[in-house]
């Protein structure tokens, strides 16, 4: 009779934490905000062209 094989390691299962999920950056707080512009220059020209451009139509 062959001795019965040695059990494999398994992998940890991970830890519960109990930590405060409002203490902790959520994705919200990293993203970029809407309205935000990549370029981040002071252009007034290039802003008032923004303005008009999304200008509602009832606001001609």
């Amino acid at each position: 009779m062959s001795p019965a094989p040695a059990p494999e390691p398994r992998d940890p299962k991970p830890a519960l934490v109990f930590d405060d999920p409002l203490d902790q950056q959520s994705s919200d707080d990293t993203d970029r905000g809407w309205g935000e512009r990549a370029d981040g220059t002071g252009d007034s020209a290039a802003d008032l062209k923004r303005f008009l451009d999304e200008k509602p139509p009832h606001h001609i």
